[in-house]
């Protein structure tokens, strides 16, 4: 009976130790899976974290380039051949003070342009002339700017320059308007998205961070249909008004700066979605492996 007994008091022992083993190796994963997950989270956060900077260097980045783009003058300059003679050197002084001080006129100041070492810009258009060239071995050329006040931007164009009763170019007219309506738009959606991002980081969410970048992207194609804009009515005035003989016309390092403020804007864009859509994914699963 003392055998019987201890027999059947060292098989409960055994059973007991077994299911405390069992339950033991069943919880084991469970704490291991969330330990990783953790660290996984963790190391997620640090993948948004770095790319959120990237996105917010490339924005400021992109917007002090087109900043500087739509305040400068070199987006298109001419390149003139040297005058010699006093009745071409007055014929060019008359041709400077109608550019300065003379009634605007699209005829006018693209006459002084050609003619006169000219760049122009959105906002501005400038001279290079020095009057006395042809009695100096180095002579200092002289810039003069004269700005596009806002009445003067939304001037209609004539499919003759200089000439109204040749009807309005619908097309020039509203390339030009664009030209510098849309560089001010992709500024404001920029700083947009700077006050909408300045309150996630407040309410600690990265909620609009998906909106943020769609705002970037429609600032980058703004960009781009900036200098689209530009170069589509440069042309198109070179097909109305010819230019002189052995004057040459190049793109400026301002139009080059508009130029990559566009991709930089795209890849902040496309970082701030890929940061947006992988935490909202990331998010889901771990509240999916908690709710489980």
């Amino acid at each position: 009976n003392s055998f019987s007994a201890s027999r059947r008091h060292s098989s409960r022992t055994v059973v007991s130790c077994g299911v405390f083993i069992s339950a033991l190796v069943q919880s084991a994963p469970v704490h291991l899976l969330t330990h990783y997950n953790y660290g996984k989270a963790s190391m997620v956060d640090n993948r948004y974290a770095t790319a959120l900077v990237i996105a917010c260097v490339l924005s400021a980045l992109a917007t002090v380039y087109l900043s500087v783009a739509v305040g400068t003058q070199h987006w298109y300059q001419y390149s003139s051949p040297p005058v010699y003679g006093e009745q071409n050197i007055s014929e060019l002084n008359s041709l400077r003070e109608e550019f300065t001080e003379g009634e605007f006129d699209e005829k006018t100041y693209s006459d002084s342009l050609f003619r006169l070492n000219g760049t122009v810009g959105l906002w501005w258009r400038c001279l290079q002339v020095n009057p006395d060239k042809h009695k100096e071995p180095e002579p200092q050329m002289m810039m003069q700017c004269v700005s596009f006040t806002l009445s003067q931007q939304f001037t209609p164009k004539y499919k003759e320059p200089g000439n109204h009763n040749s009807g309005e170019d619908m097309i020039r007219t509203y390339l030009w308007r664009c030209q510098f309506l849309l560089p001010l738009v992709s500024l404001g959606l920029v700083v947009l998205g700077g006050l909408v991002g300045f309150c996630a980081c407040v309410c600690r969410s990265l909620s609009p961070t998906l909106g943020i970048g769609l705002i970037h992207l429609l600032a980058g194609l703004c960009s781009l249909a900036t200098v689209c804009c530009f170069l589509a009515g440069m042309d198109l005035l070179h097909r109305v008004s010819m230019l002189p003989d052995r004057v040459d016309g190049t793109l400026g390092w301002s139009l080059y700066l508009a130029l990559i403020s566009s991709p930089l804007h795209m890849m902040a864009a496309a970082l701030l979605v890929w940061a947006a859509r992988s935490h909202s994914k990331s998010y889901y699963r771990m509240t999916a492996y908690r709710v489980a």
